[in-house]
């Protein structure tokens, strides 16, 4: 199965993406397409043999064929009389993090131009690309998460105890989060979050609280885990200590919480999962308060694919792009236009 790894995209992760995309060479044996949209929206086919980050800070990538998008795939130019060419690949993997990729609007493209994709459908992402959304679809599905206020730019924001942890709505890798610790501190964490997004959500910081990650996916109905990683941090995980994150490829470290643990877990995750985020892989991060399982946030891109929580990333991937959700097919016969015209004798 030949895999088109598409990243890039308009967004504050675009690093991040470039990143976790160059990562899969060394995880995925599968022979590998590499498309990038630039920040001005520009599709570039990257040969794989020579893609690096340098690439891009340079901008040497516009020596590369720039592609077209449309029905069933990406085109390339021909020759000066010839018709363009499709782009050869069989599934496309969305890891553009962030903007673009998380928020649902390149599977918007994938699903209007009918290109087979492994990532969230449209539906997923919106939900999952907003921390506030996340948060009330969570608790419709009996998994709790932490108390939390919600504020949009220009709402007095009030907060009745100290320390709170500050993050803007949309944004990922820890882009825009403060940890606030006084009244005094709040304008300053409040410029810095709205310089990236205009809502925000607060929530109780609880200094020493245990996070776990679990991934997984769903095959035929089956759920497919992978370890459970207790990720090694200081108090808080900042932009570029994350950033450091997504080019793992060595094989993480697994945690056993004990059967009752291991199992609420597990159980959080496939009600998270449920069927909102077939014919993708995602990561969920929970937090464990009082032997309670919490959901922390949902990483519907993770950095590297998670291939780092998984025994056989490559097989595994492969299984999920080869079940694919199926869209249902809406006939458009004209049928009751047709009765309308029969009706006044047209």
């Amino acid at each position: 199965m030949k895999i088109a790894i598409v990243f890039g995209g308009v967004s504050f992760e675009h690093e991040i993406s470039i990143v976790s995309s160059i990562a899969m060479k060394d995880v995925l044996k599968n022979e590998l397409v590499y498309i990038f949209l630039d920040e001005n929206r520009e599709f570039y086919h990257i040969p794989t043999d020579v893609i690096k980050s340098k690439l891009f800070s340079s901008g040497d990538y516009k020596k590369f064929d720039k592609l077209s998008i449309a029905k069933n795939g990406f085109y390339k130019k021909g020759g000066l009389f010839s018709k363009e060419k499709p782009l050869d690949f069989d599934i496309a993997l969305t890891l553009m993090h962030g903007g673009d990729g998380e928020d649902g609007v390149v599977a918007s493209l994938f699903e209007f131009y009918n290109i087979p994709y492994l990532a969230p459908r449209v539906e997923a992402c919106v939900v999952s690309s907003n921390k506030f959304l996340t948060k009330g679809y969570a608790s419709s599905v009996d998994v709790n998460v932490v108390d939390y206020k919600y504020f949009t730019k220009g709402d007095e924001v009030k907060v009745d105890e100290f320390p709170v942890i500050l993050k803007p709505v949309k944004l990922g890798s820890s882009i825009g989060v403060s940890i606030v610790k006084s009244k005094e501190e709040l304008d300053y964490a409040l410029d810095v979050a709205y310089e990236f997004d205009d809502a925000i959500i607060i929530e109780p910081f609880i200094s020493g609280v245990k996070e776990y990650n679990l991934a997984g996916t769903k095959v035929n109905g089956e759920f497919k885990f992978s370890i459970l990683e207790e990720p090694q941090k200081a108090e808080f995980l900042d932009f570029d200590k994350k950033y450091l994150d997504f080019s793992r490829t060595s094989k993480a470290k697994e945690i056993d919480l004990g059967e009752e643990l291991n199992t609420k877990v597990k159980e959080a995750f496939k009600r998270i999962y449920n069927n909102l985020f077939e014919g993708s892989l995602i990561r969920c991060d929970f937090f464990v308060i009082d032997n309670e399982v919490y959901l922390n946030e949902i990483n519907s891109i993770p950095g590297s694919m998670a291939n780092y929580l998984f025994d056989d990333f490559n097989a595994l991937l492969n299984e999920v792009a080869s079940n694919l959700p199926k869209r249902k097919h809406i006939p458009i016969s004209y049928e009751y236009v047709n009765k309308i015209h029969s009706a006044k004798g047209k």
